[in-house]
């Protein structure tokens, strides 16, 4: 956004744009410690979760794991500085090297822990299918090949971002942004295609995977959807138990998509709008109520970021709320032992 000169804003305007300003500068300061304290313990509990041997076999939930330590890297890395800014302290905001880092790591991590779960709902539609071809192609391989090769993608496709980014930016949201107009149309554009656009599909896998669990249904005897070694025998016990997981996974994800959009929506839509206005010239107030909306925005996607272990818990069905609850007992346990 470019800075009109022209035009000198009104005593009345003066208060609302500085009413404005210290708006920001609090949502900023707070928001930031909340929803880091608050993601960062979510995710590193779903990291010690879905670590679980029990989850080992399941492609979903590697897909989940992996989405969880990208959502923890992309607070860490990304609202650390925010929370500096609120306290006057960001070195992204003065350092070259901190500017660089913390753009070009933020922006792989975010679409990447999206990503991820992109690749957990095709994993869910593939392994609901009534055709056994499609159910062979789900598996923890596959699902570290695509985890994998989309990281090498995002890295070398947010690459120039290590050269857009520069501190001391003027006329901008952020101090650490890009240094030209064209770096800014690039990275806003770029972000939003690989983090916004990925929900189209996850809804459409979603849809298809809850076709596949009515068509499933309908059949005479139950299709067994677990990965067996020949010469395995499974009880209709354990039949039922895997089909229950799996049930309470397709929750967690159907859940996931819906929230994740909601939080991250916001957040595409400013940056499409500010690469469309970059040149147009905005009054002082303009650019108070745009610099407040994006940082909103911002929070927003990082709390989406942060929300999957809560999601998880209530949405996951028993799976993944006894696994939880044994690792707390543990931990009790451990604790109780070493303060005898």
């Amino acid at each position: 956004m470019v800075l009109s000169n022209t035009t000198i804003p009104s005593t009345s305007d003066a208060a609302l744009i500085a009413t404005l300003n210290k708006a920001a500068f609090q949502i900023i300061r707070y928001g930031s410690i909340f929803i880091f304290i608050f993601g960062t313990i979510g995710n590193t509990l779903n990291i010690l979760v879905l670590s679980q041997s029990s989850f080992y076999s399941s492609s979903c939930a590697q897909l989940f794991l992996f989405a969880s330590a990208m959502n923890l890297f992309a607070i860490i890395s990304g609202l650390t500085s925010r929370m500096l800014a609120g306290w006057g302290a960001d070195l992204t905001a003065t350092n070259r090297f901190f500017c660089k880092l913390r753009g070009f790591t933020v922006n792989t991590a975010r679409p990447v822990a999206i990503w991820y779960i992109l690749f957990a709902m095709i994993d869910r539609w593939l392994l609901s299918s009534v055709k056994t071809e499609r159910r062979q192609m789900s598996s923890v391989k596959n699902a570290r090949r695509a985890m994998v090769i989309s990281l090498i993608f995002a890295t070398l496709y947010f690459s120039h971002v290590i050269y857009c980014q520069e501190p001391y930016q003027i006329n901008s949201p952020q101090k650490c942004y890009g240094a030209t107009l064209v770096c800014r149309y690039v990275t806003d554009l770029s972000f939003t295609c690989m983090s916004i656009f990925p929900l189209i599909p996850m809804f459409v896998f979603g849809l298809m995977t809850i076709n596949n669990i009515h068509q499933s249904r309908n059949l005479t005897a139950p299709t067994d959807i677990t990965r067996i070694a020949k010469g395995t025998t499974v009880t209709l016990a354990q039949s039922n138990r895997v089909r229950k997981m799996d049930r309470g996974l397709i929750a967690m994800l159907l859940v996931q998509i819906i929230i994740l959009s909601i939080l991250s929506v916001p957040l595409g839509m400013d940056k499409v709008y500010s690469s469309i206005t970059a040149e147009k010239p905005q009054s002082a107030l303009q650019v108070a109520v745009s610099n407040l909306l994006y940082n909103i925005a911002q929070l927003l996607h990082f709390l989406a970021n942060g929300t999957p272990f809560y999601i998880y818990t209530l949405a996951g069905g028993n799976s993944f709320r006894k696994v939880l609850m044994k690792l707390l007992a543990n931990f009790k346990d451990k604790m109780l032992y070493k303060c005898r």
